[in-house]
């Protein structure tokens, strides 16, 4: 009998324990239940690596990198010996290896690699941590390892790249799979998990906007892609739960040279070992 594999659709759930605390922070006070719902909506959650990625783990040069601009230090995989680097950026709760059948593929195919584990994520230290944090390490490790020829970013990850090229990250190409796309959208669907009123989304949009200086809706990646000029393969599946479809549809339309490849049933995480992807992934990046 074959063994019985996750649905790759099924949505990843909030645990009942902090839903729970967010009802009563909400119940005591508004500023409370904002302040709660921003330390969840930035702590990640550190998974115990699994054993199809032990051989990038093992085969990687591994090592700790500060980042200035962030006063932080995040640990660095260099995967592969070849001078045509590729880096690749994990998503929220990721780490540096959970793309390796991306990065196998890619140093069978001449390439070398280039990933990390993001602040508060994987190996690196800390506990919060931000998009913002994801892109100055985008932008610190091209310093240190560059230059690449491509970027390829998973989920909060492909937002962080378009962000990065915004920034001036220089690759000739970029592959985005899972991306989000609008942060007021990605707000509004934490606070529905967390079954607490909408409005405690636009406090919490409020919150960030005041303590780190920024506006969020300057990190949405359609916003970004209007201003990216190189190609970029965007990749989503039509069943993706954790971000919609129209999230990849939406930023494809606002890229000057977008291509977009859409794939079924392989929800958020199992279409980065899919093969039709890694094939498009590296047609893609080899001609470009």
């Amino acid at each position: 009998m074959a063994k019985k594999t996750n649905n790759p659709t099924k949505s990843l759930k909030i645990p009942a324990i902090i839903i729970i605390s967010a009802k009563i922070c909400a119940f005591i006070s508004t500023k409370l239940v904002t302040r709660f719902a921003a330390r969840v909506f930035t702590t990640p959650v550190k998974h115990k690596v699994p054993k199809r990625e032990f051989e990038m783990d093992a085969k990687s040069v591994q090592k700790e990198i500060y980042i200035p601009a962030i006063d932080k230090h995040i640990i660095t995989y260099s995967y592969g010996e070849s001078k045509r680097k590729i880096i690749l950026v994990h998503g929220w709760s990721g780490r540096g290896t959970q793309l390796f059948k991306i990065a196998d593929a890619l140093v069978e195919n001449g390439y070398s690699v280039i990933s990390f584990d993001a602040p508060a994520h994987g190996k690196s230290k800390g506990q919060t941590t931000i998009m913002s944090e994801f892109i100055a390490s985008i932008l610190q490790l091209e310093k240190e390892f560059g230059p690449f020829e491509s970027a390829i970013g998973h989920s909060l990850g492909g937002m962080s790249v378009l962000n990065a090229i915004k920034n001036e990250l220089n690759v000739n190409s970029a592959v985005i799979i899972g991306s989000g796309d609008i942060v007021q959208d990605i707000l509004n669907e934490f606070i529905s998990k967390l079954r607490l009123k909408k409005d405690i989304a636009d406090h919490l949009q409020n919150l960030f906007e005041e303590k780190y200086q920024l506006k969020m809706d300057d990190f949405s990646a359609y916003r970004a892609a209007q201003k990216v000029k190189i190609p970029v393969l965007v990749i989503h599946d039509k069943d993706d739960p954790e971000v919609p479809v129209k999230a990849g549809i939406h930023i494809h339309e606002n890229l000057e040279k977008g291509t977009l490849f859409l794939t079924e049933g392989l929800g958020h995480r199992k279409i980065l070992g899919n093969q039709n992807v890694i094939k498009e992934t590296l047609k893609f990046i080899k001609k470009n």
